[in-house]
């Protein structure tokens, strides 16, 4: 009995690489009330996702603004040896300089999907949307945070702000800094572990 193959019938095994995420936390971390819950709350949260981030070839890292700069305190990493490192002091207090702080994350998820091409960018902002220190003199503090917010978004990179005002004083900038960024808002008036790490993990979810 004679068979007859089509070029429709051969089929071919493809392997599909799961993408690795990348989880930078972008904490304010001037002086207000929250800051110490604000500060525990994301450490707490790194080191959750880092424990099953090997397996999933994630990475997470953190990036930390106050005073008058920017620091990205611990690189991204899959290590928690490296994160309770990194994690165990982080200076608090100050002015507000957010734009050096969008500024410094937009260039660490550039160079590190430069390293990791197929790295899927998630960054999760805290902040009430004040800034109020300038990287140059061209632009208010507001307008050049903004305008930095247009440029990760035209980078389609995701974002996820944390509005960390205060409901009886929330003057809604942190919302307009989230429709900058083209990602959504969400207002946890008492941030703790469980519901940033909750958070976090349903934005992974919608990749």
């Amino acid at each position: 009995m004679a068979y007859a193959l089509r070029k429709s019938d051969l089929q071919r095994k493809v392997r599909v690489k799961k993408a690795a995420n990348l989880i930078l936390f972008v904490v304010d971390a001037s002086w207000s009330m929250a800051v110490s819950e604000r500060m525990e709350a994301t450490k707490s949260a790194i080191m959750s996702l880092l424990t099953d981030a090997y397996q999933r070839r994630d990475r997470v890292g953190l990036v930390v603004f106050q005073k008058d700069r920017a620091s990205l305190v611990l690189a991204p990493t899959n290590s928690v040896v490296l994160a309770k490192e990194a994690l165990r002091d982080i200076p608090v207090g100050g002015k507000t300089p957010l734009s050096a702080g969008l500024w410094l994350s937009y260039e660490t998820i550039r160079k590190e999907k430069l390293t990791h091409p197929d790295v899927m960018p998630l960054m999760i902002l805290l902040t009430d949307g004040a800034g109020n220190v300038s990287m140059s003199e061209q632009l208010s503090p507001q307008e050049e945070a903004h305008s930095i917010a247009a440029l990760i978004k035209e980078a389609d990179i995701r974002t996820v702000t944390i509005n960390m005002e205060h409901i009886a004083f929330d003057q809604g900038l942190a919302k307009r800094l989230a429709e900058k960024l083209g990602g959504p808002c969400y207002s946890l008036g008492q941030i703790r572990a469980d519901n940033l790490l909750e958070t976090v993990r349903a934005e992974m979810e919608k990749a």
